[in-house]
């Protein structure tokens, strides 16, 4: 069976390694680049998407375009990206794309402005759509399609893939039978990565999260960028305070759209302010953090034999 379901994990026996610079808590800043891949009816789809917009559910009735909602989208690609850039770049920080392949196809200008930096991208689909809603066919022709697309716009092929929210049955297996990919951040499951074994072949997992997510701006506990900035200082001091127990990773998810807005870019300014100089943060890229892991961490004897 596919996915076979681990509910053990490391338990206390977590790999005892230092990150680079002696760094305990690795911190991978992630932008999702989603607009312009959504549900939409210019693409076929038969329904706008109205999700993680300022909206909580669509009102304009199926089968008619939601211009509202699009709009909302188009500000992530208009604006909030190019905010959120300027910050990274600015500070000189390093940042991983999750991008899905047709979003950023239809914005050059942001495919050139990521190419003249050295930050990483991860194949969020070729759209910005379910894969546990596609069959399997469809999936595969999906994964190959956002691998060659992104390799063409960025001139490097993306080491890591993550769908929308969760992935099928399939996809863990799928990614590995490409052959395209290092790993896959599709499980929310540890606060380390972890290998494990597909196809009879040792395969990397390395986990995301949606804790320390700007999802939670959306309609959910969380209302002002001061309280999600809060929340991302409190997260990363509790991870902190493990440091000399285990070593973690702390995925900080951020969306053009959320995130992009000057009110809400607040509290993220606020903790880059707080995790700069910490002398337990290594503030990386997800490749980083895959390439250690990989050399320093080999998968369990036996794995794929």
């Amino acid at each position: 069976m596919d996915h076979v379901r681990d509910l053990v994990g490391y338990g206390e026996a977590a790999p005892d390694i230092h990150w680079p610079n002696g760094g305990r808590v690795a911190v991978n800043f992630v932008l999702n680049y989603e607009e312009g891949s959504e549900y939409s009816i210019g693409d076929g789809d038969g329904r706008s998407d109205a999700t993680l917009t300022e909206v909580s559910a669509a009102r304009v009735p199926v089968g008619q375009r939601d211009l509202a909602a699009e709009s909302m989208f188009e500000y992530g690609s208009r604006v909030g990206f190019w905010r959120l850039y300027r910050l990274f770049r600015d500070r000189g920080l390093p940042l991983t794309v999750f991008a899905s392949a047709l979003a950023l196809e239809r914005n050059p200008a942001a495919v050139a402005a990521l190419r003249a930096t050295d930050w990483d991208t991860v194949c969020h689909g070729w759209r910005w759509v379910e894969h546990y809603l596609l069959d399997e066919a469809t999936e595969r022709e999906h994964i190959a399609r956002g691998h060659e697309v992104l390799t063409r716009l960025m001139g490097r092929p993306p080491e890591g893939f993550y769908c929308r929210y969760g992935p099928s049955t399939s996809t863990r297996r799928l990614v590995a039978e490409h052959g395209g990919f290092t790993y896959d951040s599709d499980a929310y499951n540890d606060d380390l990565p972890y290998w494990t074994e597909v196809n009879g072949k040792p395969h990397l997992v390395v986990p995301y999260s949606l804790v320390t997510n700007d999802a939670k701006l959306m309609g959910g506990p969380l209302a002002t960028g001061r309280e999600f900035g809060d929340f991302l200082i409190d997260s990363f001091n509790g991870f902190a305070a493990e440091a000399e127990c285990h070593p973690r990773i702390m995925s900080v998810g951020m969306h053009t759209r959320i995130l992009g807005h000057p009110g809400r870019m607040i509290g993220l300014t606020r903790f880059i302010d707080h995790v700069i100089g910490q002398p337990q943060a290594w503030i990386c890229r997800r490749s980083d953090i895959a390439a250690y892991w990989r050399e320093n961490v080999r998968p369990a004897q036996g794995m794929g034999a």
